[in-house]
């Protein structure tokens, strides 16, 4: 038996064992031995509880209150890839609440209230029965209720961050080039080479209060009157700081909603810190250089200005001698490896006080293979690029009639936002490149509280960007006036002083406010005005505008590289697979194109206000006569969710 704890959890968790044991020793089939410790009594990622090795051939039984966690148990012949006991002990703890996690991590330390009164005889003899039981072949661990005597099943996922069974590898020195390859799509009009019921995906092993590996539970909106919305939340340390991460998914059924959720859960958990591969090269700027190494400047995707780093000391700028993590990339167009500041691909690897900059999701993205995931990728960064174009250099774009779609699902969600008070409108946003790019509003027609709601598509099929433009403001938009009511001083501080606006919900959501109409006046227009003309979906995006599309995704993507390329832009790639992907055959790409506007969130934090793209990009574009001067920039934060 393992005894790492102290006092009354020590003896009951002894006492529990010798129980165990006891019944154990009456079946000849069973194991003979019981590994009995308490959870919440250590912190599970502490490298010194890795140590603890438990008995070999001893049944794992992790003990909190009432409830008793039997398994992972051993396989025969000690399968790879298998999680272990303290696999289980991470994954539990990372679904445990902020306080409980913050009293363990922080040091801060737990305290038994007295003895365990559910180690009785006959819990034991449950446990001892499910310890029997239980099949060694599969990878799951069973919760048992010590007071009421029942029994769940949870699968459980190996932990690559396990310091005692972990898949985590040193990076290589260089690495191979990326491998792009033939990507055909699994069936025409889609730029995904599998479809989404073919991927194997079991929710309760991602989702369950025990050991989910993206967080305690899976949340059905079925309040919801536009799509079938579901979400989800894991949190991870960085410091002192606990950071929630929400996922989810926004599609006409549940069950697609679900798989769409945990296929960005796992995206987020795979862009937040490097899982794959450990020992990033550290270094500064000037000295990597110097050894020849190729090296993107964090400057050219912009830095923060001098007042936000006057207000937050604690955050020091970024300068060339400054000695930073940096992870390795692949330049795409010109095919060479490229070192690239960590934080601005994995963007919660540090603490607070070395992030120069923080990153957010954008440019992160998964799919069947690496071409796959890279052109999702691609597509979001140059939509948000295209997005805050518009938006800080108020450009009036044309409208788009969402009528004319051809696809009668997207017209249908139109019809049932109208039914809701809000008017679906579309605007397209191309500024630079050859890539259909929608933005979408959802406004509401009386003017009143939850006014307006933002989102934005881009892909190679301008169906596929206005759908998922609708997909955002039609989750986001009905639940907007009771989200906006229930917050409205708040919001209303926010519309008066832009600097109250500081995180991410804070962009979105002060647009519900009616007054903040004015700043969007640029491009739907002011009260009163007369409907505009709308161009009908396939005549805005004539076939002769766009980049041509093939059946095979791989060559979908070489043309939108080849056409950043040509605009003077480098598409960058860090390949941010982790172990359990992996697994399912899924592949997870950051990219990014140094030059494009970054969304940041925090009216502080705005990058782009002070970047050359924002000055520039719309007389290159023959969309303004002249560069763009500070007085002509929107002076609102972008309402991006």
């Amino acid at each position: 038996m393992r005894n790492a704890d102290a006092g009354p959890v020590a003896a009951d968790c002894r006492r529990l064992a010798d129980l165990i044991e006891g019944t154990l020793a009456g079946w000849p089939s069973a194991p003979a031995t019981a590994d009995v410790a308490a959870l919440g009594t250590n912190d599970a990622f502490a490298a010194s509880t890795a140590a603890h090795g438990g008995t070999p051939g001893a049944v794992p039984v992790r003990v909190y209150g009432r409830h008793a966690v039997v398994g992972p148990l051993a396989a025969s012949g000690g399968a790879p890839g298998r999680p272990c006991p303290h696999c289980l002990e991470r994954r539990w703890q990372a679904v445990r609440s902020a306080a409980l996690r913050d009293a363990l991590e922080r040091g801060f330390g737990t305290a038994a209230s007295g003895r365990n009164p559910y180690v009785t005889p006959f819990a034991a003899d449950t446990v001892a029965a499910v310890a029997a039981a239980a099949r060694r072949a599969e990878p799951a661990v069973h919760l048992v209720d010590l007071a009421a005597l029942t029994v769940r099943r949870y699968p459980l996922l190996p932990d690559p961050e396990c310091p005692r069974c972990g898949r985590s590898r040193p990076g290589p020195p260089r690495p191979e080039p990326p491998v792009l390859g033939p990507a055909p799509k699994h069936r025409p009009g889609t730029f995904r080479v599998r479809a989404l019921p073919d991927l194997d995906l079991p929710t309760d092993a991602y989702a369950n209060p025990v050991c989910g590996a993206l967080g305690p539970s899976v949340v059905y909106d079925v309040s919801s009157t536009s799509t079938s919305a579901t979400i989800g939340c894991f949190s991870l340390r960085s410091g002192d700081y606990l950071r929630e991460t929400f996922w989810g998914g926004h599609t006409d059924s549940f069950g697609d909603s679900v798989r769409v959720g945990i296929l960005e859960g796992l995206e987020r958990h795979a862009g937040m810190r490097p899982r794959a591969r450990t020992g990033a090269v550290r270094g500064s700027l000037t000295g990597l250089k110097a050894a020849g190494h190729e090296v993107l400047d964090p400057r050219t995707c912009g830095l923060y200005a001098d007042a936000f780093h006057r207000a937050h000391p604690h955050v020091a700028p970024f300068h060339e001698d400054r000695d930073i993590p940096w992870v390795w990339g692949h330049a795409l167009g010109a095919d060479r490896p490229v070192l690239v500041p960590q934080v601005l691909t994995y963007y919660h690897a540090t603490g607070l006080a070395e992030r120069f900059v923080q990153e957010s999701s954008n440019g992160c993205a998964s799919g069947g293979c690496l071409a796959e995931a890279v052109y999702f990728g691609l597509m979001e960064v140059v939509e948000r690029d295209a997005f805050l174009l518009a938006w800080y250099g108020r450009v009036p774009l044309p409208e788009i009639d969402p009528d004319t779609s051809d696809r009668p699902e997207t017209r249908q969600m139109v019809d049932r936002l109208a039914m809701y008070g809000y008017r679906a409108r579309f605007f397209d946003t191309r500024i630079t490149f050859p890539v259909p790019v929608v933005t979408g509003v959802a406004v509401r027609e009386d003017g009143g509280l939850g006014r307006m709601c933002f989102g934005a598509g881009a892909s190679l099929d301008p169906e596929a960007a206005l759908a998922s433009a609708l997909c955002e403001i039609a989750t986001d938009a009905v639940n907007l006036p009771e989200r906006t009511a229930r917050e409205e001083p708040r919001l209303r501080a926010m519309a008066a002083d832009f600097s109250r606006v500081t995180a991410l919900h804070d962009h979105p959501l002060v647009y519900g406010i009616p007054e903040m109409g004015e700043h969007a006046a640029f491009l739907l227009g002011a009260p009163g005005d007369p409907p505009p003309r709308r161009r009908a979906l396939h005549d805005t995006f004539r076939a002769g505008s766009l980049l041509p599309v093939s059946d095979d995704v791989g060559q979908d993507l070489a043309a939108c590289v080849a056409a950043v390329n040509a605009a003077g832009f480098e598409v960058i790639v860090v390949d941010q697979t982790t172990p359990e992907q992996r697994d399912l055959g899924l592949v997870t790409a950051g990219v990014i194109v140094p030059g494009l506007l970054p969304i940041d969130f925090g009216w502080a934090r705005q990058r782009a206000l002070g970047m050359p793209r924002l000055r520039t990009a719309l007389r290159e574009a023959g969309r303004a006569g002249r560069d763009l001067d500070p007085a002509d920039f929107n002076p609102a934060p972008h309402p991006f969710p």
